[in-house]
Formats: structure tokens, C-alpha cells, sequence
């Protein structure tokens, strides 16, 4: 059995979740329920990044002990995950003790590796990003890259480890591999290598709400060698477990915000560690709102929460999945209100209604078999059969936007089928005596057959992008999706079993203003 490993990164918990962290988990999650339904050995990891100097200051901020804060705020993440619909195998949290028992052994691997050294750090240290930075990378004023903040000058004693020992095998892995994706990632991360890797600070001092490093009860971890290891720990990395060992190495999910750490650090400290580096690593773009950069501070924002209470997960996961993944994307109220009313209102709701309803006046409700067939049925029934190709190619390559493309085709070509074959005329003919009403029936219930047949396999692609209405659309055609062992067999056009009842429903996305 094939086995897929899919991780979100862990979200920090300095804040509540936003619209970017259920970007990269409907990403994640749609991916995992696509190779679920195909009967691949699936498991899904998302969770939350708890420790470091920005958590303890947040927890000030707001009142309370840095327990009773990530606590709380852990449980904002899991409540939208589950408006969301998001099905996660595992939430993991970087203070629980399975976490931190794993991230203790992946120290002393690191230790044992001969790559992690101690010395004294020199350099403009960002506390929003708890990371260092050349002067060259700063912008003026001092200012970090990410959080245009003010950089520190920091001097202090830490454990550093060797990144530059592994200059020459990442630069081989990332340019020789899809490890890196999409492309433009991967030149951005070659420019990196370009430049040399210099070695990097591995412990803090001064920061007393972390990983306590054994030996040095004044430092902890750095929070990305803490948190990175989030996507072993929670496989039970500890008790080196069957779970480990099943489905490790994983793919990643991230931002590209982020793609150094997860392409640079992290395969190489799995390499000194001597543990299998990830299979891929696949970072997505930036989303602005009407044009602008998506800011609290402006009042520039997309509320998740918001979004979906007015119109649903599955809308809401249907909009972002269609947008292109792994490039920038602007986000507006009116492509979303447009994309719902067009695509999913017009176009698939609309052919629901339309084929449900002329069963139920034609055949009273009881789908028939197919007859008569002519050349336009060959039409809709090489797209409904070359859509399998397509969907597969697409969730391979981490691209559901082309999914959503490829299944648009195969709704457009039911539509227009409609259009070509007037069922309500055929239904007018097969009322006409002898041959020529045999006939006009026969054609009917083959237009009808394939209609039903068609919508059968759009919620069969559909599932993973919008669950719940793959659902609602089944339950109308009589079917379900659920005891399916054979996928090839599951998506072979003519597997609706004619002569089952189809149920009408209320409307599957009613239209909106």
C-alpha cells in the first residue's frame, strides 16, 4: 500500500489563527483526503509552535500564564479546524511532553553527530522572528526583512551547528530532486546556497519559556530546532514507533515565508542525525486583500472565523483551493461572491437541479438504464473518462487549482450536454406511437443515465475540496461514497447503478447577493 505523509507547518501561538494558517491547512487537508479516497495509508499532522521569547511576551500582554495562554490559543487553532472541516490525524503541541521526550533525543543525535560546537554569537538578532541576520540581508534603519522591525545587536555563549558542512549535499538534493517546489522556490533557495551557508546559533540564553537544553539550564533550544522537529515528535519519534517508521519521511506544507528553515536547516539536521530527510517540500504564495499586504494594523484582513460562518467551509475551501497554488494571489469580496454564484450556484448546483428534477417528472425518480446512444454522448463521456488522468497528475504535484480546473471541464460539459440534447423535447417524442417514440425514450434515458453518471463522478473529485457537499450531492443521487475499496473501478463511467431512487434535497449552494 502507498503511504502519504502531509504536514502543515505548526502555527505560532502569538495570536490568534488567520486567514494564511487556514490557507496552508485546507491545502494540506485536501491533499490528504484526495489520497485517503484513493486508499492510500494517510496521515495528517497539524499543530501548534508554543515556545520561544514572543509566546511569554503575548502571555503578559493578555494577563495570564504562558500555560493558560497557549492553552487558550491552541484552542482558537482546533476550533477552526473544525469549522473548517479540516480531518487531521494528529494536532500536536510543542509543550507536550511526547513533543519535548522526542525533540530531547533529536538533541542528543545532533550532539552524538559531531556538527554542534559552542561559540560565541555576534549579530543583529529580530525577537519577532527569533532569528539572526546578516547586515546584509537587514533593510535600512536596521529594519528585519519579514517583520520590518528594529534588529538587536546580541552577544552571547551558544551551541552552533555546522550548516556549512552540509553545503554541498543540500546544494546536490536541491538541485538534482524535486525536493523544492514550486520552481521559483527552488531558485530562490539555490540563490541561498549560492552565497555559502554559514553556521547558525542552535540554543538562547535569556529565554526562560523553552526546551531547558540538558546540561545548560540557562539556555533552551532555538525555537526552529524545537519546532521543526514537531513533524518527527509526533509520530513518536521518541519510542523510534511504528508510526515513525510507517510513514516517515512526510511532505511539507508551508509558506514561503519559511522555506529556508524547512529546505536548509532541516534536512540537514536530519542528515547529522542520520534520519531520512522529507520527500518534498512545497511552499505557497502570499495572499493580499483588494491589493494591499494583509494587515491587523490597517484593518486589512480576512477573517476566517467570519468567512466561513456566512458561507460555509466548503464555499470557502472551494475559493482558496481554486486560486493558484504556490504563486502570490489577490483576494477580493467580489471574486469570492462571483466564483460562488458562477461555479458552484450556476453551473454544478444548477446541473444538480436540473438532472434531478427531470428523473423524478420523467421516471419518477428512478434512474434509468442507458439505451440509444449517439456521437454527443461520446463527447461528455471522453471528458468524464479523461478527467481521471488529470485530477491524479494535479493532487500529485500539489496543484488542487488544476483538480478544480480539470472538474469545471467535465460540469461545463454536462451543462452544454444539456443544452444539446433538450431532454424535454426527447421526453415530448418518446409520447409518439410506435418506433419513433421507442426511440426518443431510449435516447432519454441514456441522456439521463449519463447526466446522473457525470454528477456521480464530479462528487467523487469533488470530495476532498468540499466535503460536505460531495455528501449532499451523493445522498440526491441515492449513492454514497463510503465502502469503496477499488478506486480505479470507483471511477470508471457507467458505475451508477441504474435503477436506484434518487432522493431530492434542498438546493446544494443557493444563490447570493
Amino acid at each position: 500500500m502507498t503511504k502519504f505523509y502531509v504536514t502543515s507547518p505548526i502555527y505560532y501561538v502569538n495570536d490568534v489563527p488567520h486567514i494564511g494558517h487556514a490557507y496552508t491547512t485546507i491545502a494540506a487537508d485536501t491533499l490528504a483526503r484526495y489520497h485517503r479516497l484513493k486508499g492510500d495509508a494517510t496521515y495528517f499532522l497539524t499543530g501548534t509552535d508554543e515556545h520561544g521569547q514572543n509566546i511569554a511576551r503575548a502571555a503578559d500582554r493578555h494577563g495570564e500564564t504562558v500555560e493558560d495562554y497557549t492553552d487558550r490559543i491552541a484552542a482558537k487553532f482546533k476550533a477552526l479546524w473544525s469549522q473548517l472541516d479540516i480531518s487531521y490525524d494528529d494536532f500536536i503541541r510543542t509543550t507536550e511532553p511526547r513533543h519535548i521526550e522526542g525533540a530531547l533525543k533529536f538533541w542528543e543525535k545532533l550532539l552524538a553527530s559531531g556538527d554542534v560546537y559552542r561559540d560565541t554569537y555576534a549579530g543583529w538578532y529580530c525577537q519577532f522572528c527569533e532569528a539572526f541576520y546578516d547586515e546584509s540581508e537587514l533593510l535600512p534603519g536596521n529594519l528585519d526583512p519579514v517583520h520590518k522591525r528594529p534588529a538587536e545587536w546580541v552577544e552571547e555563549s551558544n551551541y552552533f551547528f555546522r550548516l556549512s558542512a552540509y553545503q554541498t549535499r543540500l546544494q546536490h538534493l536541491i538541485e538534482n530532486t524535486g525536493f523544492v517546489q514550486p520552481e521559483t522556490r527552488r531558485r530562490e533557495i539555490l540563490g541561498v546556497l549560492r552565497q555559502g551557508l554559514r553556521d547558525f546559533s542552535i540554543s538562547r540564553q535569556h529565554v526562560r519559556w523553552g526546551i531547558p537544553i540538558p546540561g545548560s539550564p540557562d539556555e533552551v533550544f532555538y525555537v526552529w530546532v524545537d519546532a521543526l522537529s514537531n513533524y518527527i515528535t509526533a509520530l513518536d519519534y521518541a519510542h523510534d514507533s511504528e508510526l515513525y517508521h510507517k510513514f516517515w519521511p512526510g511532505n511539507h506544507l508551508v509558506g514561503k515565508d519559511i522555506i529556508r528553515f524547512h529546505c536548509l536547516y532541516w534536512p540537514a539536521m536530519l542528515m547529522a542525525a542520520g534520519e531520512p530527510i522529507p520527500e518534498q517540500v512545497f511552499a505557497h504564495g502570499y495572499i493580499t486583500k483588494d491589493g494591499e499586504k494583509l494587515s491587523k494594523t490597517t484593518g486589512n484582513i480576512i477573517d476566517p472565523v467570519a468567512l466561513t460562518e456566512e458561507w460555509g467551509a466548503d464555499p470557502v475551501r472551494y475559493f482558496f483551493m481554486k486560486q493558484p497554488f504556490g504563486s502570490d494571489w489577490n483576494y477580493t469580496d467580489e471574486a469570492f461572491i462571483r466564483a460562488y454564484n458562477a461555479d458552484l450556484a450556476d453551473q454544478l448546483g444548477n446541473l444538480l437541479n436540473r438532472t434531478v428534477s427531470m428523473v423524478m417528472r420523467y421516471y419518477a425518480g428512478q434512474v434509468p438504464a442507458p439505451g440509444l446512444e449517439e456521437p454527443v454522448d461520446t463527447v461528455l463521456v471522453d471528458v468524464a473518462r479523461g478527467l481521471r488522468l488529470q485530477v491524479d497528475h494535479a493532487m500529485e504535484h500539489f496543484a488542487p487549482h488544476e483538480a478544480i480546473g480539470a472538474i469545471w471541464e467535465l460540469v461545463s460539459a454536462a451543462n452544454k450536454y444539456v443544452d444539446d440534447t433538450e431532454p424535454w423535447n426527447l421526453a415530448k417524442a418518446r409520447k409518439e406511437a410506435g418506433e419513433a417514440g421507442k426511440q426518443a425514450d431510449a435516447r432519454l434515458a441514456t441522456v439521463l443515465y449519463n447526466l446522473v453518471e457525470s454528477l456521480r463522478l464530479i462528487a467523487i473529485y469533488i470530495s476532498p475540496l468540499m466535503p460536505t457537499k460531495a455528501r449532499g450531492l451523493t445522498e440526491q443521487l441515492g449513492i454514497t461514497l463510503d465502502n469503496h475499496d477499488d478506486w480505479e473501478h470507483m471511477r470508471q463511467f457507467g458505475g451508477y447503478p441504474a435503477g436506484s431512487q434518487i432522493k431530492p434535497g434542498a438546493v446544494l449552494f443557493p444563490k447570493k447577493d
